[in-house]
């Protein structure tokens, strides 16, 4: 089942598209990595899926369902998760008052949680602000999972990890499917975020570039040389 549908995204921030013409599907429990040069669109696309980006067209379908007119708030409703690469947690409330923030009447919920993230459950009391920066992406990733989304959308889950942390941070993100949570996977580290993935979409000038089963991806000489050896920091 395609859990998600995009034809012929377009949008940007003013009166210039960074997005022209994106077709793009996930399928229900796949991992998808976008990857591309900087500036290729690549959190541009994030955000419009989850409804933040100023001006858009074309069609997001979400489980069967155009969400394109939707406001953030109703996509986020109908199953969508974001964790966006900055201000992703409450750095001065506990680890147990941000879960809490998004559902504080579904203890059930946020215990199932803290059972993925144990980590997370021994320093409950704790405040965000406190923790490494492996730890913060944990709580990032539980607090989008509260609500039991269908799909999660990550946008540079390892931009602010330092070297020895990617690795379990990627390790983590191959879980979710099994959570039953689709992902699809913004990612600079297009190589290691590839090798965890199903598939993979590579971005250029805001247009898919190329598109494919993430192993054939990072087997292509041609992707290699244009792309994958050139992701660097950020990206619009």
């Amino acid at each position: 089942m395609t859990i998600l549908s995009i034809r012929d995204l377009r949008g940007g921030y003013s009166e210039v598209d960074i997005l022209n013409g994106i077709d793009l599907d996930l399928a229900d429990g796949e991992i998808l990595t976008v990857a591309g040069t900087n500036g290729a669109g690549k959190s541009t696309l994030a955000k419009a899926i989850v409804g933040l980006l100023p001006r858009s067209s074309g069609v997001i379908s979400f489980m069967g369902k155009d969400i394109a007119s939707l406001s953030a708030e109703a996509r986020m409703a109908l199953g969508i998760g974001y964790v966006p690469q900055v201000a992703n947690v409450f750095a001065n409330l506990t680890i147990l008052e941000n879960l809490q923030v998004v559902s504080s009447s579904n203890r059930q919920r946020i215990e199932e949680l803290f059972a993925t993230f144990p980590l997370l459950a021994e320093r409950r009391r704790m405040r965000a602000g406190s923790l490494s920066g492996g730890e913060r992406q944990q709580l990032a990733f539980a607090r989008a999972l509260v609500p039991k989304p269908r799909l999660m959308l990550l946008d540079e889950p390892t931009a602010a990890l330092s070297p020895n942390k990617v690795a379990a941070s990627f390790a983590l993100i191959r879980q979710l499917p099994s959570l039953g949570v689709s992902v699809l996977i913004v990612e600079q580290r297009a190589r290691q975020s590839l090798a965890i993935s199903d598939r993979g979409c590579i971005l250029d000038g805001g247009l898919v570039a190329l598109d494919g089963a993430a192993d054939v991806l990072l087997a292509d000489q041609r992707a290699a040389e244009l792309y994958l050896g050139n992701i660097g920091n950020g990206g619009v």
